[in-house]
């Protein structure tokens, strides 16, 4: 685990309502919680978008690892675009 850090600062909350974590902070996401009364615990988060959710599922992350260790041990190499509209119009596969 990483090294822990205790700073403590008194801040006051604003007429509206609201407390400045500083500028440092400006931007980020948060999640606040409540365990008892008068107690907040306040953590950075990253939040994924309903419908973004699917990437982050085990077999779509398994998929994009081997994905991207192919394309790593796999150098690069100009496409014959006149080899492909052939196959493509005689509806062959082209190979891997």
């Amino acid at each position: 685990m990483g090294a822990v850090i205790d700073h403590q600062v008194i801040k006051s909350i604003g007429s509206s309502g609201q407390i400045s974590l500083g500028k440092e902070h400006a931007g980020r996401q948060v999640l606040v919680e409540t365990p008892e009364p008068g107690v907040w615990v306040i953590r950075t988060a990253t939040v994924i978008p309903d419908n973004e959710r699917w990437m982050h599922t085990p077999a779509v992350k398994k998929d994009l690892s081997a994905a991207l260790a192919w394309a790593q041990k796999t150098p690069a190499k100009a496409t014959d675009l006149s080899k492909l509209k052939m196959a493509k119009a005689h509806g062959t596969k082209r190979k891997a």
